[in-house]
């Protein structure tokens, strides 16, 4: 034997190995087709009137917070997200974890009334993801003396007991 021909059944057993290993993840992704995967409840499997239940249960929530944020109460305002160390924000960048850590950063980014401003939010799409989730997208807007602020979200709820509780939120600000 010729010391060549080892490396050439080397390089052989090696592309018939990688060859054999792209047919096994082609016919793996053909036997997983989205059809075939367990679907999660969403809006399409409630009845029109559940999921318009959930969406003005939703926005009840949202111009709660709208009216704690425009009459100076930030406590308020943090009272619609989840009181638990899972909570997440993510905005500039950044994830904060957990409801009082999410309070602490409002309360050093707005201290005060001036500096809270009036917000709006505005074009809410919200969805349903079935009977006790929720996903909202938003466009929201600072109006203040000095240095108005706007941007998007978007959120994830879930209903908890009786009340809408935010889960995650999105935040980010346009340029």
């Amino acid at each position: 034997m010729k010391a060549g021909s080892d490396n050439s059944r080397v390089v052989t057993v090696n592309a018939l190995i990688g060859t054999l290993s792209v047919a096994g993840l082609v016919l793996c992704c053909i036997g997983c087709r989205p059809h075939d995967a367990p679907r999660a409840t969403d809006e399409s499997e409630l009845s029109a009137g559940e999921a318009d239940s959930i969406r003005a249960a939703v926005e009840a929530m949202l111009r709660a917070q709208e009216e704690a944020w425009n009459r100076g109460d930030i406590d308020a305002f943090v009272d619609h997200y989840w009181k638990s160390d899972a909570l997440t924000f993510s905005s500039g960048g950044k994830t904060t974890r957990g409801w009082t850590e999410t309070l602490n950063r409002y309360r050093e980014r707005y201290p005060t009334p001036e500096k809270m401003g009036h917000l709006t939010m505005s074009k809410l799409e919200i969805t349903a993801l079935g009977s006790g989730a929720a996903l909202v997208l938003g466009e929201w807007n600072l109006a203040r003396d000095t240095e108005p602020l706007s941007g998007n979200f978007s959120l994830v709820l879930r209903k908890i007991g009786d009340c809408w509780l935010i889960i995650h939120d999105h935040t980010s600000r346009t340029e």
